[in-house]
């Protein structure tokens, strides 16, 4: 049991995912305070005014926090630009682009697969 439990965290797909995730946390805490520290003031030197989050209305005695609303979509919009900025614009240019795999149908499923498959990943046919 020890075994097969060591042979799963080594193979490589448990490893990559555990590297993705840990490179991923990083790359979030640097594009949150890229946000944070840099966008999010920009707006505000722009707009006056430099959180959102106090904006309020009450109707019938609720309070309606619409500001930390505001704040969300912003810090939403702001990541996104970075993102694509930042992250696959440069990918593009340095030829990150998707490779493309010959593909054929499959004669049971007509599904798309790769050329040089023998077995259909989705209905699982044999294929010539």
């Amino acid at each position: 049991m020890l075994k097969e439990f060591k042979q799963f965290l080594l193979r490589g797909n448990a490893v990559d995912l555990a590297i993705g995730v840990v490179i991923g946390a990083a790359f979030g805490a640097v594009v949150s305070a890229l946000v944070a520290d840099l966008l999010t003031p920009l707006i505000a030197a722009v707009v006056k005014a430099p959180d959102f989050g106090g904006l309020a209305f009450t109707l019938n005695g609720s309070k309606f926090m619409y500001g930390h609303l505001i704040n969300a979509i912003i810090s939403f919009v702001l990541v996104s630009f970075a993102v694509f900025f930042f992250i696959m614009k440069p990918r593009t240019l340095l030829g990150g682009k998707p490779h493309h795999v010959p593909t054929k149908k499959c004669p049971e499923c007509l599904s798309d697969i790769p050329r040089k498959a023998t077995r259909c990943m989705y209905c699982t046919q044999m294929v010539a």
